[in-house]
């Protein structure tokens, strides 16, 4: 071999092994930048889950924290009593005579507290009459006062034992008795309810626990029976609890109900 085919052979060479090097590192920084590949997708991918997994966990947080309790207001006692399924009816307005020129104390055993009331059958033979036969045979027991009034006039009332402002004995009376002229009803008045006729008056009551004008320019009013002498302060216990809803006429927030009722002469 001449000296020019020697020098070209191993130039050769030489150019071989270099281009076998320069293989080799483009390999290696290839496998390099995949590992690096790799190793930043694993860091993306853990970065991803443990966002999840912190989302997940917020919303578990959430989910199972138990959520702050309404408020209650214990200022009247749970009603545990019902009334009955089927309130009894009767057929006969109790007559005026049995509680005319007589007065009765009539104990309103109720829920949030007791309420006692003088009944003037002298003034209001009738609706006295008629109130005192239901107490005593037990009509009231269980009922709800159903109905509380905040505006205008400030009154509860109470006597249905279906709860719904509709009930009442199975009987209607009239007229209006002792109705006051000037339409005032003084705190603690104790008087009938009625519908739009003076003769639909039954078993459904009001308590006055502010002085209140009702039914100004009705030339009929409401029967007044009597007077609370004791208890104002459970109604207006009741009524500072607002209605339900919030508005001025409506169920009492506190609910309350007529537990027993008892008759003393007197």
């Amino acid at each position: 071999m001449s000296p020019n085919a020697r020098a070209r052979a191993y130039e050769k060479r030489r150019y071989e092994k270099w281009q076998a090097k320069q293989q080799e590192r483009r390999l290696k920084q290839l496998k390099r930048r995949r590992a690096l590949g790799i190793a930043a997708a694993v860091l993306a991918v853990v970065a991803v889950v443990g966002a999840s997994f912190m989302l997940l966990r917020g919303d578990d947080k959430k989910n199972t924290t138990t959520a702050a309790p309404t408020p209650v207001d214990n200022a009247c006692p749970a009603v545990t009593v019902k009334p009955p399924d089927k309130p009894k009816q009767f057929a006969k307005v109790p007559p005026k005579s049995d509680a005319a020129g007589k007065t009765f104390t009539v104990t309103m055993a109720m829920t949030c507290g007791d309420v006692t009331v003088q009944l003037d059958g002298t003034k209001a033979p009738q609706a006295v009459s008629s109130l005192v036969f239901l107490a005593k045979q037990g009509f009231f027991d269980g009922s709800k006062c159903h109905r509380l009034t905040t505006e205008g006039i400030y009154v509860l009332q109470c006597g249905d034992p279906t709860g719904t402002g509709t009930g009442g004995p199975g009987y209607e009376f009239g007229p209006v008795e002792n109705a006051p002229k000037n339409a005032v009803y003084p705190a603690g008045t104790v008087a009938m309810a009625r519908a739009q006729s003076p003769t639909s008056q039954g078993s459904q009551f009001f308590l006055v626990y502010k002085d209140s004008t009702i039914g100004q320019g009705d030339p009929n009013g409401y029967t007044v029976m009597g007077k609370i002498t004791s208890g104002l302060d459970v109604v207006t216990k009741v009524a500072e609890g607002g209605t339900v809803d919030g508005g001025g006429d409506g169920a009492p927030k506190r609910a309350v109900s007529i537990k027993t009722t008892t008759v003393a002469p007197g």
